[in-house]
């Protein structure tokens, strides 16, 4: 397979933070439509990986490729618009806006908005606000005031705020962080629907839940990777068993 197939390749990346290497001469490929969740333990350099890929942090060498894009020199903001979502650990949404709003302001605006497509573009937007909040099981709450969501829907909130964008990879730090058995269900059958058109990256530490979402899974430690394969396969693994799964 060439690396063009791929939705995401990064290859030796290194990143060092004085002196240390948080990330050490890693080398991934993330197919398209494909779910992959990465685990590790602290420090292993999990978070350090996605800020590379959305432009966070700058990569000390190597290369990331998106589409076949190298992104490493690229600005955060032109990642955003190549179609690269982030969601970041703690749900950044804007509290005192409704459901509604908050959606309709992630919005992609700028594809020409000029004053006589005004009017077309609303109905755009309204009928792609209904779609996503269908997906994220809000739609019944599309009028009530973000803030008074419960946590889980707020993480669903900011997923949806991403989906917005249409983004052809999904980045989510753990999404199911502070949520009720009932929402981490509801959540592994959303991941697992959003990945059917775009590649969707996820950091968890739940291994349940890592069981039930993930097509590949990639170990990672001391800012290498450690394993990769199926879950079972990973589980299996003596070396992952003796530095993650034993503690």
């Amino acid at each position: 397979m060439s690396n063009t197939d791929f939705a995401l390749a990064i290859e030796d990346l290194t990143v060092s933070f004085d002196g240390f290497k948080a990330i050490d001469k890693l080398t991934l490929y993330i197919d398209r439509n494909e779910l992959r969740v990465i685990i590790g333990p602290n420090g292993a350099g999990k978070t350090t990986l996605l800020d590379l890929i959305c432009g966070k942090t700058k990569a000390g060498s190597g290369s990331i490729k998106f589409k076949n894009i190298e992104l490493t020199k690229m600005a955060e903001f032109k990642r955003v618009r190549l179609g690269i979502g982030r969601k970041f650990q703690t749900p950044s949404i804007y509290e005192n806006l409704s459901v509604f709003q908050n959606l309709e302001v992630s919005y992609p605006k700028g594809r020409s908005v000029m004053g006589s497509l005004a009017f077309k573009c609303t109905d755009e937007v309204k009928a792609r606000v209904q779609v996503v909040a269908e997906d994220i099981f809000l739609s019944d709450r599309l009028d009530l005031e973000a803030g008074l969501l419960s946590h889980g829907q707020k993480q669903w909130l900011e997923i949806g705020m991403l989906l917005m964008q249409e983004p052809e990879l999904l980045l989510l730090d753990e999404p199911i962080a502070g949520m009720s058995a009932r929402e981490r269900e509801l959540t592994a059958d959303l991941l697992q629907r959003i990945c059917k058109n775009r590649a969707v990256i996820v950091i968890e530490h739940d291994m349940d839940f890592v069981k039930r979402i993930a097509h590949k899974v990639t170990v990672m430690h001391q800012g290498k990777i450690l394993a990769e394969g199926p879950m079972d396969k990973v589980q299996a693994d003596p070396k992952v068993i003796d530095v993650y799964l034993g503690h």
